[in-house]
């Protein structure tokens, strides 16, 4: 009998690696510290009507593959209907090997739905109707519960009211679904919009702002209001974190200028968000929560598709930003004032992998473990190359048995078997090295560690 694709000891390439993962992680729960899931759809408890609902829409990693194959945007985010779009993603499948989206795409329909067969355009009748039959008495809450998610940690505006994270609080859902604070509108006063992003942040918070003082203020009133909801993370998409000497006149000044509709000189608009994320980063540590940064995205390179669709349709790269300077001086100026808070750092560029890795070492004081983190490969570099090489490089430089682990930093809720995907990447990478020798063959030991890498730091770190 010919083995399925996604078998049990997929990319498990030894006897090793095969034990650690049934042995010690395969069943642990996940807790999904950063993503982009929509409360409200958990809140309401929502049923998709077909596989497409929650598959294809909004996932913009499926849209540059079928773009890439000469799918025309009717078909992605056009007005095809969901089978139309299903069958259009069925026919790029095939054409996906050595994209992780063929290896995420097979887990997904074998966890969710016990789907084994290929996603070809000659099954994809047959794997829409199955998977539309399950989706009928599977609501969403009901894909997140199947996968042992425990702990799920949305991205969140500041301006967000958070009715929804209240309605599940109040609920009988039993995955704990908590905020985070992601104030970047507010900070990158050079972007089209924030001078309406401060008109609104001023209406919610009651506060006219026209001065910096005045924005710290707002900003204050709205981390009182996450934290009063239970969030203790922040999180930013920055190119770079922002580090330079500024006066408050100064940044007064640039503030005032852009508010009058003026284009402010490159040095004033760094000087306004150094000094916003200098606030910011002050008041996480006061509050005892996570800062995260993810740097190095060079975002909505298409401006003709972006005037079209949007951000966040499929249209950004890795950038290559300088990095070390301004993260080291960043990360200093917290620490010489007593203000750094435990922090995960997240590497777009590859190139960068061994510079984050060696960056963490200098302000981890032995306060908390693994205090400043390498956080996971994230997004063109969340596939198994980019695990390993992330893994390695904070074996090589750093301790990798302290690293808070996987998260899906995705907008789906078919995406939970990304977790099962790293730890078997995890579990053989171990095993290889205790196969050749260079790990010593104490499959309980290793296996601890990958516990703690897969589930316990994080529940540590984070105080869930």
């Amino acid at each position: 009998m010919k083995k399925q694709f996604i078998h049990d000891d997929f990319l498990l390439n030894n006897d090793f690696a095969k034990e650690l993962y049934h042995n010690y992680v395969k069943d642990l729960p996940i807790i999904d510290y950063h993503c982009h899931l929509l409360p409200e759809y958990m809140a309401d408890d929502v049923v998709f009507e077909n596989i497409t609902q929650p598959w294809i829409y909004g996932d913009h990693y499926k849209w540059r593959a079928m773009r890439t194959l000469g799918i025309n945007e009717k078909y992605i985010t056009g007005d095809a209907t969901d089978k139309e779009k299903f069958d259009q993603w069925a026919a790029t499948v095939p054409y996906t090997l050595r994209n992780p989206l063929y290896h995420w795409t097979h887990l997904e329909l074998t966890r969710y739905f016990g789907i084994g067969d290929l996603l070809t355009p000659e099954t994809a009748d047959s794997v829409y109707e199955k998977a539309g039959e399950q989706l009928k008495v599977a609501s969403c809450r009901t894909l997140v519960t199947s996968m042992n998610v425990e702990v799920i940690c949305t991205t969140d505006d500041p301006l967000s009211d958070l009715k929804y994270h209240r309605k599940l609080r109040e609920s009988d859902f039993r995955v704990t679904v908590n905020p985070s604070f992601r104030p970047d509108k507010a900070i990158l006063i050079d972007q089209d919009g924030f001078t309406g992003y401060l008109e609104k942040l001023g209406e919610v918070t009651d506060i006219e702002i026209s001065k910096f003082s005045d924005l710290c203020e707002a900003l204050g009133k709205r981390l009182d209001f996450f934290q009063d909801n239970g969030c203790s993370l922040a999180d930013h998409g920055l190119e770079y974190l922002h580090y330079c000497e500024y006066t408050e006149q100064e940044v007064d000044e640039a503030l005032n200028k852009r508010l009058k509709g003026k284009t402010l000189p490159d040095e004033a608009a760094e000087k306004f968000k150094c000094a916003v994320l200098h606030f910011l980063a002050g008041e996480y540590y006061h509050r005892n929560w996570v800062q995260q940064f993810h740097l190095g995205a060079l975002r909505n390179n298409n401006s003709r598709m972006d005037r079209e669709l949007g951000p966040d349709t499929g249209w950004d790269s890795i950038g290559d930003f300088p990095q070390a300077q301004k993260l080291s001086s960043f990360l200093n100026s917290m620490d010489k004032e007593g203000k750094l808070a435990r922090t995960i750092i997240y590497n777009l560029n590859p190139a960068d992998n061994a510079l984050m890795a060696s960056m963490i070492g200098n302000f981890n004081d032995g306060s908390i473990r693994g205090k400043v983190q390498f956080g996971s490969a994230w997004w063109f570099l969340d596939q198994k190359d980019g695990i390993i090489e992330q893994v390695n490089a904070l074996s090589n430089m750093g301790l990798v048995s302290t690293f808070v682990g996987m998260l899906t930093d995705s907008r789906s809720f078919l995406s939970y078997p990304r977790h099962e995907y790293f730890r078997r990447v995890l579990c053989n990478l171990f095993g290889s090295e205790m196969q050749s020798g260079e790990l010593p063959a104490d499959a309980e030991w290793v296996g601890k560690i990958l516990k703690d890498i897969s589930y316990y730091n994080a529940k540590e770190y984070f105080n869930f």
